[in-house]
């Protein structure tokens, strides 16, 4: 199935999460002069337009990053993120967004390599051209759970890992952690973040079952949930499973995430920030 198009969701209240976190780590990352792989199992096209018709027919991004793109009492751990977005639109007006390989462009240096794979016909077109310039970047049209785990360990030993399906098969769950769990047999000190959506908490709770069985350590689970658990279709939260976060993540996520909720969520809206598996 290869249906999703992440234009339609670039910039809403998930992406905002996620980059963000994804912003910290990679910024975490470059302290060290030693280089680092960057590995994405889902990267779409790279930068998306909101001004056209995907993003215009859903208007997501309204109710995420249009909504604190400016705003001066943002806190301070989400500053790298909102600058990020900021450099990449030249006017006051928001007209771009990007994915997570236009994240990780921006940190990555000479020293550092990245592999992006995607699967979707017209997505890995765009994603091809926006790293025409992008010196050591691999793009691979495969499938991204594979390429992954047949890129562990780096050379380095220094890595990124970000799983990010679009969870069309409810078998995706199950997957990215399975994937993940292969990953840290061959590589236990890398970093590890997997997305994913609130739609039936059950698929969530299984998850979070075969991280606590499996030898997997140091999980740390964030969730930001615009409404509570719901029987409809559609999805009421995000979340995000991260393996071998940085040392100060949990506390900045502390700090953003009750700023999220004022200003994206409602008082129906919850957030919560766990250490599922112990160092």
């Amino acid at each position: 199935m290869l249906s999703y198009r992440h234009a339609f969701h670039a910039g809403n209240f998930a992406d905002v999460l996620k980059h963000s976190v994804l912003t910290l780590v990679l910024d975490y990352m470059t302290r060290k002069e030693k280089g680092f792989c960057y590995l994405d199992s889902h990267s779409g096209a790279g930068m998306y337009q909101l001004g056209d018709e995907y993003a215009q027919k859903t208007g997501e991004y309204k109710n995420g990053i249009e909504k604190i793109i400016q705003d001066k009492s943002a806190p301070e751990s989400l500053e790298p993120y909102l600058s990020l977005i900021n450099s990449l639109n030249l006017s006051d007006e928001l007209e771009v967004y990007p994915g997570s390989p236009g994240i990780a462009k921006a940190f990555m240096r000479r020293q550092d390599s990245t592999h992006l794979f995607e699967l979707h016909p017209t997505d890995i077109q765009h994603l091809e051209d926006f790293c025409q310039r992008w010196r050591k970047v691999f793009v691979k049209q495969s499938d991204g759970y594979q390429g992954v785990l047949g890129l562990l360990p780096p050379p380095s030993r220094r890595g990124v890992v970000l799983i990010d399906p679009p969870y069309e098969l409810k078998e995706d769950y199950q997957k990215a952690v399975k994937t993940i769990i292969k990953a840290y047999t061959k590589f236990a000190t890398g970093t590890y973040i997997i997305w994913y959506p609130v739609v039936k908490r059950h698929f969530i709770e299984q998850m979070e079952k075969d991280f606590t069985n499996s030898n997997v350590k140091n999980v740390l689970q964030v969730e930001f949930c615009l409404e509570a658990d719901s029987e409809e279709y559609g999805m009421t939260g995000t979340g995000l499973f991260i393996i071998n976060p940085p040392w100060q993540l949990a506390e900045q996520l502390k700090e953003i995430l009750p700023y999220l909720k004022t200003k994206l969520g409602s008082q129906q809206s919850t957030y919560q920030v766990t250490q599922l598996v112990a160092e």
